[in-house]
Protein backbone atom coordinates (compact mmCIF):
# COMPACT_ATOMS: atom_id res chain seq x y z
CA UNK A 1 0.00 0.00 0.00
CA UNK A 2 1.39 3.31 -1.23
CA UNK A 3 1.15 6.55 1.33
CA UNK A 4 0.19 9.71 -0.12
CA UNK A 5 -0.46 11.60 3.03
CA UNK A 6 2.82 12.95 4.32
CA UNK A 7 2.51 12.78 7.87
CA UNK A 8 2.08 16.34 8.93
CA UNK A 9 -1.11 16.44 6.74
CA UNK A 10 -2.46 13.77 8.80
CA UNK A 11 -3.66 15.57 11.79
CA UNK A 12 -5.83 17.72 9.70
CA UNK A 13 -7.64 15.21 8.05
CA UNK A 14 -8.03 12.88 11.17
CA UNK A 15 -9.44 15.77 12.54
CA UNK A 16 -11.78 16.33 10.22
CA UNK A 17 -12.31 12.73 8.89
CA UNK A 18 -13.62 11.79 13.25
CA UNK A 19 -16.54 14.91 12.44
CA UNK A 20 -17.45 13.42 9.36
CA UNK A 21 -17.86 9.90 10.41
CA UNK A 22 -19.00 10.89 13.36
CA UNK A 23 -21.83 13.14 11.52
CA UNK A 24 -22.53 10.78 9.18
CA UNK A 25 -22.78 7.61 11.61
CA UNK A 26 -25.42 10.44 13.48
CA UNK A 27 -27.83 10.51 10.45
CA UNK A 28 -27.73 7.14 9.27
CA UNK A 29 -30.66 6.11 11.25
CA UNK A 30 -32.18 9.79 11.35
CA UNK A 31 -36.26 9.56 12.00
CA UNK A 32 -38.87 11.67 9.60
CA UNK A 33 -39.13 14.47 12.09
CA UNK A 34 -34.62 14.96 11.88
CA UNK A 35 -35.16 14.19 8.28
CA UNK A 36 -37.20 17.24 7.63
CA UNK A 37 -35.35 19.44 9.81
CA UNK A 38 -32.26 18.49 7.80
CA UNK A 39 -33.80 19.13 4.40
CA UNK A 40 -35.86 21.95 5.02
CA UNK A 41 -32.79 23.94 6.32
CA UNK A 42 -30.67 22.45 2.91
CA UNK A 43 -33.53 23.52 0.36
CA UNK A 44 -33.80 26.66 1.97
CA UNK A 45 -30.27 27.62 1.08
CA UNK A 46 -30.31 25.32 -1.84
CA UNK A 47 -33.53 25.22 -4.01
CA UNK A 48 -33.10 22.47 -5.91
CA UNK A 49 -32.99 20.27 -2.92
CA UNK A 50 -36.28 20.66 -2.37
CA UNK A 51 -37.42 18.45 -5.30
CA UNK A 52 -35.59 14.98 -2.75
CA UNK A 53 -37.67 13.41 -0.23
CA UNK A 54 -36.45 14.69 3.18
CA UNK A 55 -35.52 10.56 4.25
CA UNK A 56 -33.64 10.24 0.41
CA UNK A 57 -31.83 13.71 1.23
CA UNK A 58 -30.53 12.34 4.85
CA UNK A 59 -29.56 9.09 3.63
CA UNK A 60 -27.61 10.74 0.25
CA UNK A 61 -25.43 12.97 3.46
CA UNK A 62 -24.89 10.74 5.60
CA UNK A 63 -23.58 8.21 2.73
CA UNK A 64 -21.34 11.40 1.80
CA UNK A 65 -20.17 11.87 4.90
CA UNK A 66 -19.30 8.68 5.56
CA UNK A 67 -17.69 8.14 2.13
CA UNK A 68 -15.41 11.77 2.50
CA UNK A 69 -14.48 10.64 6.05
CA UNK A 70 -13.24 7.16 5.47
CA UNK A 71 -11.15 9.24 2.57
CA UNK A 72 -9.71 11.40 5.12
CA UNK A 73 -9.14 8.46 7.61
CA UNK A 74 -7.21 6.66 4.71
CA UNK A 75 -3.56 7.98 4.14
CA UNK A 76 -3.52 6.25 0.67
CA UNK A 77 -6.00 8.28 -0.59
CA UNK A 78 -4.31 11.67 -2.07
CA UNK A 79 -4.32 14.59 -0.07
CA UNK A 80 -5.21 16.58 -3.53
CA UNK A 81 -9.06 14.21 -3.47
CA UNK A 82 -9.68 14.03 -0.09
CA UNK A 83 -9.36 17.98 0.13
CA UNK A 84 -11.52 18.73 -3.14
CA UNK A 85 -13.72 16.50 -1.63
CA UNK A 86 -13.46 18.16 1.54
CA UNK A 87 -13.32 21.60 0.38
CA UNK A 88 -16.59 21.20 -1.86
CA UNK A 89 -18.36 19.72 1.27
CA UNK A 90 -17.22 22.70 3.78
CA UNK A 91 -18.13 25.37 0.93
CA UNK A 92 -21.74 23.87 0.99
CA UNK A 93 -21.63 23.88 4.53
CA UNK A 94 -20.48 28.02 4.31
CA UNK A 95 -23.15 28.76 1.94
CA UNK A 96 -25.74 27.39 4.18
CA UNK A 97 -24.56 29.60 6.68
CA UNK A 98 -24.21 32.45 4.38
CA UNK A 99 -27.68 31.70 2.61
CA UNK A 100 -30.21 30.45 5.90
CA UNK A 101 -31.54 33.86 7.44
CA UNK A 102 -31.12 33.67 11.36
CA UNK A 103 -27.72 32.33 11.25
CA UNK A 104 -25.78 35.51 11.55
CA UNK A 105 -26.07 38.78 13.11
CA UNK A 106 -27.79 40.98 10.98
CA UNK A 107 -24.91 43.28 8.45
CA UNK A 108 -22.30 41.02 9.83
CA UNK A 109 -20.81 37.83 9.18
CA UNK A 110 -20.71 37.01 13.39
CA UNK A 111 -23.14 34.15 13.89
CA UNK A 112 -26.21 33.99 15.96
CA UNK A 113 -26.38 31.41 18.34
CA UNK A 114 -28.48 29.50 16.30
CA UNK A 115 -25.73 29.63 13.35
CA UNK A 116 -22.62 28.90 15.62
CA UNK A 117 -22.27 24.97 15.22
CA UNK A 118 -22.90 25.57 11.27
CA UNK A 119 -20.31 28.78 11.20
CA UNK A 120 -17.78 26.56 13.04
CA UNK A 121 -17.57 23.89 9.97
CA UNK A 122 -15.32 27.07 8.46
CA UNK A 123 -12.40 24.81 9.88
CA UNK A 124 -13.48 22.03 7.43
CA UNK A 125 -13.00 24.61 4.98
CA UNK A 126 -9.60 25.56 5.81
CA UNK A 127 -8.70 21.76 6.29
CA UNK A 128 -9.77 21.03 2.67
CA UNK A 129 -8.09 24.54 0.92
CA UNK A 130 -5.26 23.62 2.48
CA UNK A 131 -4.26 20.20 1.90
CA UNK A 132 -5.49 21.34 -2.04
CA UNK A 133 -3.39 24.03 -2.17
CA UNK A 134 -0.24 22.14 -0.76
CA UNK A 135 -0.52 19.15 -3.02
CA UNK A 136 -0.27 21.81 -5.84
CA UNK A 137 2.18 24.17 -4.51
CA UNK A 138 4.13 20.87 -4.67
CA UNK A 139 3.26 19.83 -8.20
CA UNK A 140 4.62 22.65 -8.97
CA UNK A 141 2.27 24.37 -11.17
CA UNK A 142 4.08 25.98 -13.53
CA UNK A 143 3.85 28.87 -16.13
CA UNK A 144 5.07 28.98 -19.98
CA UNK A 145 8.40 31.13 -19.71
CA UNK A 146 8.93 30.80 -16.28
CA UNK A 147 12.45 29.95 -14.75
CA UNK A 148 10.63 26.83 -13.35
CA UNK A 149 9.15 25.88 -16.74
CA UNK A 150 12.59 26.24 -18.35
CA UNK A 151 14.77 24.72 -15.78
CA UNK A 152 11.72 22.23 -13.63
Amino acid sequence: MRIFARTHQLPPRLAAAAIMLHSGADMVGADEERASGLHGMAAGAYPFLGAMEPVQFTRLLSRAELALGAALALPFVPSLVAGAALTGFAGGLVGLYLLTPGMRREGSLRPTQQGLGVAKDVWLLGIGLGLVLEELAKRGCRHPGTKADIHG
